[in-house]
């Protein structure tokens, strides 16, 4: 069963949660970004399907991105537990990201919107 999940800078399609996966669509509306964060133990393969933006990675403690990634469509960024990140959309951004099923293992280290802490979808 399909859950639509609204969110600041746009929204998450999940598409299929079982005990082992998840599967979502992220659409990221243009200029927005996800929040600065990391996870404990939640492992994800993200693939850009249509837009363009940046996917900024870096390390604990966080003094900026270490890394800058250009997103297109056809991009597969693969992120372990541990590693800080931030999606950035530049256009339209449509990402099919898949995995382990930890939703609510999101710290956030900053959010242009307020939110603050761990999130649950």
């Amino acid at each position: 069963m399909t859950r639509w999940v609204a969110k600041p800078w746009g929204q998450e399609e999940i598409f299929a949660e079982t005990p082992y996966y998840v599967g979502k669509i992220i659409t990221v509306k243009a200029g927005h970004a996800l929040s600065l964060q990391y996870h404990q133990r939640k492992v994800e393969t993200m693939r850009v399907l249509a837009g363009e933006g940046e996917l900024q990675l870096g390390s604990l403690p966080f003094t900026g991105p270490d890394h800058v990634v250009p997103l297109a469509p056809g991009t597969v960024c693969h992120l372990e537990p541990g590693t800080v990140h931030r999606v950035v959309a530049v256009s339209d951004l449509t990402i099919v990201e898949v995995s382990t099923p930890h939703l609510d293992d999101v710290v956030r280290l900053e959010d242009r919107y307020g939110r603050e802490g761990t999130n649950k979808p």
